[in-house]
């Protein structure tokens, strides 16, 4: 039987929610925690801890990837743009567009967009480093505001 967990964490950003199943991370988000997870008891478990650790670390630049156990529950085409975010390496960024003809599906950016804002581990999966075609900051579920000072974060520590 799945157990579900959760902690809220302050950080520089504002309030993370974090939320585990068993040993497996399934949630980060900004606002509140998703409706699906309402049953979750709040614990710190182990791996909340590591994840809270290591959220910490990347938001201090001394960490640019993340080893977590993560479950990313969506639809085939949302699945495929979360994996598609995590080869976006830190401190660059893709288009809505670029992320669509990687997965193949060409005109497909706006449905990019919507499985970006659909992202249940913000942050460990970096749906932040997807930006219009412009290269303008377009969406983000923390806000326009955090997704900035995540990309304005790496671009400072992508060199060391």
């Amino acid at each position: 039987m799945a157990e579900l967990f959760y902690c809220t964490e302050q950080t520089a950003l504002g309030k993370l929610f974090l939320v585990a199943e068993n040993d497996i991370l399934r949630a980060v988000c900004f606002e509140e925690i998703p409706s699906k997870f309402a049953c979750a008891i709040a614990r710190k478990t182990p791996l909340l801890q590591q994840a809270s650790q290591q959220i910490e670390e990347y938001l201090q630049g001394k960490r640019k990837s993340f080893s977590l156990p993560i479950a990313l529950q969506g639809t085939d085409f949302q699945q495929k743009v979360w994996h598609e975010l995590l080869n976006i390496p830190y401190g660059e960024t893709r288009s809505y567009k670029q992320i669509a003809e990687k997965i193949g599906c060409p005109k497909g950016y706006r449905a990019v967009g919507m499985a970006n804002n659909k992202n249940p581990i913000a942050i460990i999966v970096p749906c932040h480093r997807v930006i219009g075609q412009n290269k303008n900051l377009v969406g983000y579920a923390g806000g326009i505001d955090i997704k900035e000072k995540l990309l304005k974060l790496e671009e400072k520590y992508a060199k060391s």
